[in-house]
Formats: structure tokens, sequence, C-alpha cells
């Protein structure tokens, strides 16, 4: 098997279940979440950065293009995702000032609360990246 996606891979399931123990309330459910400490996106890809620079050479054209991609997904995780679960925050507060009686909107789309824990904060970014690094230099040096 290809053992930069083997690691990867490894370093994904690592951040999700280390999400078990850091996402309150503590819940095995957590595994399958997306946000929260730390990144598996971010660890994800930096895994798998560092294994194709350790591999083919940090001035290659595959870890230019790998890095590429990791700097998109970092920023999505920390960014994007991060805005639209603030967005969420929002939109579920004022759902709950309002009265859904007086509103001439189908009750059962304010049902339920929107997901707010999808993106991360700047420092679960940077925590998923320092343990996708550290995976994969132990990887690289200690394993394959």
């Amino acid at each position: 098997m290809n053992n930069i996606l083997l690691t990867s891979l490894i370093s994904l399931f690592t951040a999700q279940f280390l999400k078990i123990f850091t996402i309150k309330p503590l819940s095995i459910t957590n595994i399958i979440g997306s946000g929260g400490f730390p990144s598996s996106h971010s660890s994800f890809v930096a895994t798998l950065t560092t294994l194709v620079g350790l591999k083919y050479g940090f001035k290659s054209d595959l870890f230019a293009i790998v890095i590429i991609f990791a700097m998109i997904v970092t920023y999505d995780a920390s960014g994007v995702r991060r805005a639209v679960g603030e967005q969420a925050n929002v939109l579920n507060n004022l759902i709950k000032h309002l009265n859904v009686k007086n509103i001439n909107r189908d009750p059962e789309l304010l049902k339920k609360d929107l997901k707010e824990l999808i993106g991360h904060t700047p420092f679960e970014v940077f925590s998923g990246v320092l343990l996708g690094v550290t995976i994969a230099l132990v990887s690289h040096y200690y394993l394959f």
C-alpha cells in the first residue's frame, strides 16, 4: 500500500479520535463530527505535504502542488467554514428570540438548530498541522 496515503489517513483518524476527548460534552459521536480540536483536515494535509516533501524533495513540482492544496484546505477550515459556523450561531439565536406562531413561515424549517461547530479556530488548525507534521516525521524516520 502507498505509505504516504496510509500515514495521511492514520493522521486523519488520530485527529478525529482526539476529538472524543476535546469536544464537550464528552461523546464517542464526536469522532465523526466536523470542527473542534484538532483539525483533522489540517492534520491530514500536513502529513501528506510533509511526506511528499521528504520523499520527492521540497523543491519538486509535486511538493508545490501539494502545498497549494494544503493551504487551500487549511484556509477553508479556519476561514470559510468557521464563518459558516458563526453565522449558524447568529441564526440559531435569532430563531430562539422569534415567536414562531406569529411568523408566516413553515414551523418545520425552524424546528432544528443549525450546526455551529463546522469550522476551526486558528489554534485548532495550527494544532492539526502540528499533529500532522509530527505523525509524518515519526512515520518517515521510524516506521517506513
